[in-house]
């Protein structure tokens, strides 16, 4: 069986050393530094308030810096806003709250909030294109064109930190500030019936009867107004009418 040359042997050496040095160096992905801890989550808040209150909280917080909300349910709320750090970048801020139920309370809920942030950039690409001429033979002209196109570039969620303490202290203020109804405890409303006596002597609430009048009754009481108000007439006329002079016979 022949031997390997040396320069074979030394080129394998080599190339079992690289690959142990990059398995060494290979970064872990960031998936794997998710812990799924049972802790408290940075992406969630406890509120005093109800679910329908504290997705409300969310919206006017998220309004009030700017972003877009989108319609959606009572208990989510889906917001967006673009920035422009320079002329060729671009980013876009989504975020996504959830809002729940609480654990141990009834008017307690959690808002679940997720940041997602996008980046774009400027790509130029060119494109070329040839015209033949069949007076000159086979001649051709390049034509360049440009044409320029945002491009998709990261995608990365907001880590946790003061950026979601920030949004969450904000929502705590409108929860504060806005007036919310509180239900009445069922123990706490009182009745007490009213005595006969005030419903059946009381002239305020005594009714009073309403009469209905036919089409017919009705014609008949304006003809008998409209004779008394002729005859009147006819009586004012008469008596201002001037009395005519008497005459004597005389013999």
């Amino acid at each position: 069986m022949p031997m390997p040359s040396p320069r074979l042997v030394f080129a394998s050496l080599g190339l079992i050393a690289l690959a142990a040095c990059g398995g060494r160096n290979a970064v872990a992905p960031s998936y794997q530094q998710e812990l799924f801890s049972t802790g408290a989550s940075p992406f969630a808040h406890n509120f005093d308030a109800t679910v329908n209150e504290t997705c409300e909280a969310a919206r006017r917080a998220l309004l009030s810096q700017g972003f877009l909300t989108t319609m959606g349910q009572p208990d989510t709320v889906d917001a967006t806003k673009n920035f422009q750090p320079s002329a060729e970048t671009h980013v876009a801020v989504s975020f996504h709250v959830v809002c729940t139920p609480g654990e141990n309370a009834t008017n307690q809920s959690i808002a679940y909030v997720n940041a997602v942030q996008d980046g774009y950039a400027l790509k130029k690409s060119d494109t070329s294109a040839s015209v033949g001429l069949s007076v000159l033979g086979s001649l051709s002209l390049p034509i360049r064109s440009n044409s320029d196109a945002m491009v998709k570039i990261s995608s990365e969620t907001v880590p946790a930190g003061k950026f979601y303490d920030r949004f969450f202290n904000l929502m705590g203020h409108y929860l504060n500030t806005v007036p919310r109804s509180a239900p009445v405890a069922a123990d706490e409303v009182k009745s007490k019936p009213l005595a006969p006596s005030l419903i059946v002597n009381s002239p305020e609430l005594t009714p009073t009867p309403i009469v209905v009048q036919t089409p017919a009754a009705a014609t008949a009481i304006q003809a008998s107004d409209a004779v008394a108000a002729g005859a009147s007439a006819a009586e004012a006329a008469a008596a201002a009418a001037p009395s005519a002079p008497r005459t004597t016979a005389t013999q």
